[in-house]
This record gives structure tokens, C-alpha cells and sequence, in this order.
């Protein structure tokens, strides 16, 4: 049953990191500054952030099956109208399309939910982290060798991909009733996302002494990756050569694609053995430390050997990140409001993809390279800063191989 949702994960995740190396310099072509650039990502996540709780709710109402379809439409959508632009607007209009039906991960989630008993529920959300991982590895990869026949191709074959995750979800996904309330009177894990304006959803867990600066940590780490994500192709062609050349999305692909193998290492199975030798706090404190460490070296070299070892840090960093803060915020609040307090988590990360990008955009306009690479770096720190009143303040404990999969499927 969960083979379908794999699938269809899969798909999607390869779609998105097929365009993910090549997006601001695919803009540039168009006469976009870098602050326009990273600004298609700010309008997605926007997007993105205000659809994907309607999105959630109708999907309670209507079906998983039917909304799973409609997005995956939009994305297919915005990947053509990508492809065919000409003119830097039709590529914002590409991304508000992809954006405002961007409900693919929050739906699947709800449909494992749905169709998994409570005591294997937590090893079938791990089927989402290994798509997300092979996704960030073979998608850049691809881009890599494709990137060679025109910065279209791999525009073109994420669509390819994208129709396929629609077939997917077409023939082979049932269709299933949505059960009236789960039978142990908890939240369903992939919970209610709240809204943009929600407020009154995101203040209980903020007010909460630990929980609270878990929370701020993951902001924190979002708002890192964030900036290093949608600047680094920017800030790469203008920094890094490679035989005689400035770096091309075909560079920037393979270099992800190096961060995303060295994450579905992670992911294999490490992280939890990591837990539980060193716990969670001691590892969060290791991921921010990798993280500052990466994007402050980053700062200061121009020669492609060093680079290796920034992208070796920033992928350790991400990969023990993500599922430890995940983990450690569900820990801490009862098991009725898991479901809650992980879409304020999503929320937040949204945020930082709202605002960071244009920040990286801005500095990266105006020259100042080295200090956008330092602001990730400040950010991540600014995670470090934040364990006393987050991580720091949790007694080491040990996470089941089971809660490992399932944190860092979110």
C-alpha cells in the first residue's frame, strides 16, 4: 500500500532538486538581478505557506487522493509554464502556480496516517525521509548531465517526472475513507498545518519554556539552509572556477548531488545509532557547530579543494539537524499535540524561506559574497545560542531507531 506513496514522494522530491541547482541562474538569463532570483523562491514559500493548510483541510473533506492529483497538477503546471517562460515574469507566475498547490508532502503524510496502524506508523513516515534523500541526490546529479544540453533539459524532465508522479497517484494509489478521528483520540502525525495568520496556533507552543527555543533553533536552522540554499548557485558562478570556466548549474548540480549522497548515508541508519551514543542535545550542538563552521569557510575561500570540505560539513550539519530538532520537538509536548506542533515547525521553515532569500539576494547583488555566507553562518550559530533555553536544557536521551526514521521524514 505504502509502495504507491513512495513512489509518488519520489517523484516529486527528483522534480524539485532536478530545478533546484539551476533556478537563479536559469533567471539571470532573463535579466534577473540575484535579489530577483532568490525572490522566486520567497514567492513560492509565500505561496506554498498560505495553501498548504487549505490544501490540508480540503484533503479532510474531499480526500487524500483527489487533492494529492491536484497538486501534483500544479506542480506539472508551473514546471511547463517554467520551461516555455521567455520573460522573467512568466518565471514568478511558474512558481506562484507551483506554489499555491504545493500540498504533495503534507497530503502523502496525511494518507500514511491515514491507511498505518499507530505501532508501525513511525518506520512508514521513514519511507518519506529515504525519497527525500535519494530525491536530493540523484535530482542534482541528473541536472549535472543534463545541464550540458541546455539549462531547459532538466526543466523538461521534471515535468517528465512530475506527470509520472501523476500517474502514480492515478492508477496505482486507492483511493481511502478518511477515518472520522484517529481510534487513541490523538492528532494524525502529519497534524494541521496552521495558517499564515493563525497566531493563536503558533503562541501556546512559543510560550513554552523548553519547547520554545527547540522551536527557535529549528527557525534557526531553516533560516541557515535557506540562505545557503537559494544564494549558493549565485554566489558560486561568481566565485569558483572549474577547467578555465565560472561554475555552471552542471558544477553546482554534482556538488549537491555530493550533499545529498552524503545525506542518505545519514539517513541509512547512522542517525540513529548516533543518537544513541552521543543524544540529542550533544548532536544538535554538533549539527549547528558543522553548519556555522561550513558557511564561515565558505566566506573565505575561492578554490574548489576547500569546497569539498565545506559541502562535507553543511551536509553533516543539515543531515543531524532536521531529524534530531524534529525528534526533540515532539518530545516535548503530549502525544494529541504532536501533530500541531509539527506543522508550526513546517510554518516556521516556510518563514525562513520567505525572508532569506532576499536577504541573500540583496548582498549578493551589491558584492558583498562574503557576507552572505557569513549571515548563514550567524544564523546557524544563532542555533548554538539558542540551546540553553532549547536543546541545551534536555536531559540526554535515547531515540528509538524508529523515532529517528520518522524525524527525519519531517
Amino acid at each position: 500500500m505504502l509502495l504507491p506513496i513512495f513512489l509518488v514522494v519520489l517523484a516529486d522530491v527528483f522534480a524539485l532538486t532536478l530545478v533546484l541547482p539551476l533556478l537563479a541562474i536559469y533567471a539571470e538569463r532573463f535579466g534577473a538581478t540575484p535579489l530577483d532570483a532568490t525572490l522566486l523562491v520567497s514567492v513560492f514559500a509565500t505561496c506554498q505557506l498560505v495553501s498548504s493548510p487549505l490544501l490540508g483541510r480540503l484533503s479532510d473533506r474531499i480526500g487524500r487522493k483527489p487533492v494529492l492529483v491536484m497538486s501534483q497538477i500544479g506542480t506539472f503546471i508551473g514546471l511547463i509554464v517554467m520551461a516555455e517562460a521567455h520573460t522573467l515574469w512568466l518565471l514568478y507566475v511558474a512558481r506562484i502556480i507551483d506554489g499555491a498547490t504545493a500540498g504533495n508532502l503534507t497530503v502523502a503524510q496525511a494518507y500514511i496516517a491515514d491507511n498505518t496502524p499507530p505501532d508501525r506508523r513511525a518506520r512508514a513516515f521513514g519511507l518519506i525521509g529515504i525519497a527525500f534523500g535519494l530525491g536530493f541526490f540523484l535530482g542534482p546529479a541528473v541536472t549535472g548531465h543534463l545541464s550540458r544540453y541546455g539549462l531547459e533539459a532538466p526543466i523538461w524532465a521534471a515535468a517528465g517526472l512530475s506527470m509520472t508522479s501523476i500517474l502514480c497517484t492515478t492508477f496505482l494509489l486507492k483511493n481511502q475513507p478518511i477515518p472520522t478521528a484517529p481510534s487513541d483520540g490523538a492528532d494524525l502525525p502529519a497534524g494541521r498545518r496552521p495558517g499564515v495568520l493563525d497566531w493563536e496556533a503558533y503562541a501556546p507552543y512559543l510560550r513554552r519554556p523548553v519547547l520554545s527555543g527547540l522551536l527557535t533553533q529549528f527557525f534557526c536552522f531553516s533560516f541557515a539552509f535557506a540562505t545557503f540554499t537559494s544564494g549558493f548557485a549565485l554566489f558560486a558562478e561568481r566565485t569558483f572556477h572549474w577547467e578555465g570556466h565560472p561554475f555552471t548549474p552542471r558544477e553546482i548540480g554534482y556538488l549537491f548531488a555530493y550533499a545529498g549522497f552524503f545525506g542518505i548515508i545519514l539517513q541509512g541508519g547512522l542517525i540513529g545509532r548516533l543518537v544513541q551514543r552521543f543524544g540529542e542535545p550533544r548532536l544538535v550542538a554538533t549539527g549547528f557547530g558543522a553548519m556555522a563552521a561550513g558557511y564561515l569557510l565558505l566566506g573565505l575561500i575561492d578554490q574548489v579543494g576547500p569546497l569539498v570540505a565545506v559541502a562535507t560539513l553543511t551536509a553533516f550539519g543539515q543531515g543531524v539537524l532536521r531529524p534530531t530538532l524534529t525528534s526533540l520537538i515532539t518530545q516535548h509536548v503530549d502525544r494529541h499535540d504532536q501533530g500541531a506542533v509539527l506543522g508550526v515547525s513546517q510554518s516556521l521553515g516556510s518563514i525562513a524561506q520567505i525572508t532569506a532569500p532576499p536577504l541573500g539576494g540583496f548582498l549578493i547583488g551589491t558584492g558583498a559574497l562574503h557576507t552572505w555566507a557569513f549571515v548563514a553562518a550567524c544564523a546557524a550559530a544563532g542555533g548554538l545560542v539558542a540551546a540553553r533555553w532549547g536543546s541545551g536544557s534536555v536531559s540526554r536521551t535515547t531515540t528509538r531507531p524508529e523515532t529517528a526514521d520518522a524525524a527525519a521524514a519531517g
